[in-house]
Parts: C-alpha cells; structure tokens; sequence
C-alpha cells in the first residue's frame, strides 16, 4: 500500500526571461500553498491520505499553470482559488476527476 492515497505535485518552475511561459508566473506557488492550506483544514493530509508538492518543471506549462494528481495522473490547469477548492474537494476528497480543469 502506498503512504499517501493521493499526491498532488504543482508546478512551481520560474524561468529567466520571457523564451517559454513558466507556471510559477502565473502563481503557481501561492496556489500550491493555498491547497496545501485546504487540505489540511479539511484534514486530509498525513499518512494514507493526501500530499501537496512542489515540483519543478513538469514540461507542461505552456498549458499552466498545472499540477497533477497520482496515482491516477490527472493533469489540471488552474485560475483561481475556487479551482483549487474544485480540484481539493472533488479529485482529492471525493475521487472524482475535475474535466472541466483537466489538460
């Protein structure tokens, strides 16, 4: 059995200059650590439920900001803070896949 049931990895790459988009320019970061936050509130956090992570480059972020959720390797975009209670309450919670915010 794995330790945690899901695991939630976020983009939080930051790249020089304007060559590709990076995830950590369109807040990637303060997502991360908003879900991080929701998360434990709910208490869903702690072995055998949910982790929240900071990747690096996830090479999807001209699609980003992204993140994705395993075991199943959903990969979602994101806007706002209602997104990530969307993807936290439905996907991590719940189990069920957020389509509307999946790339």
């Amino acid at each position: 059995m794995a330790y945690y049931q899901r695991h939630i990895f976020f983009c939080c790459n930051q790249r020089d200059g304007n060559e590709r988009p990076c995830c950590n320019g369109k807040g990637a970061s303060a997502m991360r650590d908003y879900a991080k936050q929701r998360v434990k509130q709910l208490g869903l956090d702690g072995a055998g439920k949910v982790r929240v992570n900071q990747a690096g480059c996830l090479d999807r972020c001209e699609e980003g900001p992204c993140a994705v959720v395993y075991p199943e390797a959903v990969w979602y975009t994101y806007v706002d803070r209602a997104d990530i209670d969307e993807i936290v309450k439905e996907h991590l919670q719940h189990g069920r896949i957020v389509e509307r915010l999946r790339i």
